[in-house]
């Protein structure tokens, strides 16, 4: 992937895929070298976050640069629905499963050039030595997770601003990352806030088990190139009722993806 090609073209087909041509690393594995160019991208985008200059075009290049830097180790992308992004006028709430610390560094670069956007994310990381500051510098919805009725008040309130002001919203309903996919656990916040804010929804159907969940650190864990990197963005639901049954649709296509990418032994009942 050229990044400057590709800072505001990613979606501008239906899909992406990596490239068969693309160097790669060599000299040590693809872990090791990944995380070198990871740390490099973190130094850089902090220390803007810290200048108060992280703005758009930064965060989608940085982001475009953590995705680039995996390919180059050796992982394969494939992205389905892309002209999905394009279908519809203003925000939206974009809700998907949560599988790695993968799709929350390379969404901004896939979304954010067509529909800007923010993360509802967990307030430890906004206190990260390095990564606070960045995070902060994009002004996510923050939640504390221990008050589950504080944070749905929380996510309402600043979500309808967010949403009223033009910005999208990533959600995970699972609230943690998982290899599996449980639809009992998979809350409704996401179609309540669409359905309050009267905004459409978008299911992203995710697949990000190349990059490992650490023993240490949970960010940072082996890098498997064995697999590949799929995600998939269904067409946009305006809410209708209770919004139970796009709840349902939302999670029939996260199964279906799965499925079809060989991974229905990540689905829990």
């Amino acid at each position: 992937m050229d990044i400057e090609k590709n800072n505001k073209y990613l979606a501008s087909s239906s899909e992406y895929r990596t490239g068969p041509s693309l160097k790669k690393f060599s000299l040590f594995g693809s872990t090791f070298q990944f995380y070198a160019k990871l740390i490099r991208i973190i130094f850089y985008s902090n220390k803007q976050a810290k200048k108060g200059i992280y703005d758009d075009s930064r965060w989608i290049h940085s982001s475009l640069d953590i995705l680039n830097s995996l390919e180059q180790a050796g992982i394969k992308f494939h992205f389905t629905g892309l002209h999905n992004l394009h279908s519809f006028e203003g925000a939206a709430v974009f809700i998907g499963n949560h599988m790695s610390t993968l799709e929350t560094v390379i969404l901004p670069g896939i979304i954010h050039p067509v529909k800007k956007v923010c993360f509802v994310v967990k307030k430890e990381l906004t206190t990260y030595p390095l990564f606070g500051p960045v995070n902060n510098a994009r002004q996510p919805i923050v939640v504390g997770r221990k008050n589950p009725r504080d944070d749905l008040k929380l996510v309402m309130e600043e979500g309808a601003k967010r949403l009223a002001s033009g910005k999208s919203i990533i959600i995970f309903p699972q609230r943690t990352r998982s290899f599996t996919f449980s639809p009992k656990s998979f809350n409704t916040l996401g179609i309540k806030l669409a359905k309050q804010n009267n905004v459409p929804i978008v299911p992203v159907a995710i697949l990000t088990d190349a990059w490992t969940n650490g023993k240490l650190i949970k960010e940072f864990g082996k890098i498997d190139i064995s697999k590949k990197v799929r995600i998939a963005f269904g067409e946009p639901m305006n809410i209708t009722g209770n919004g139970m049954e796009q709840h349902q649709k939302t999670i029939d296509f996260i199964s279906t993806n799965l499925i079809d990418w060989g991974r229905k032994h990540y689905i829990r009942e």
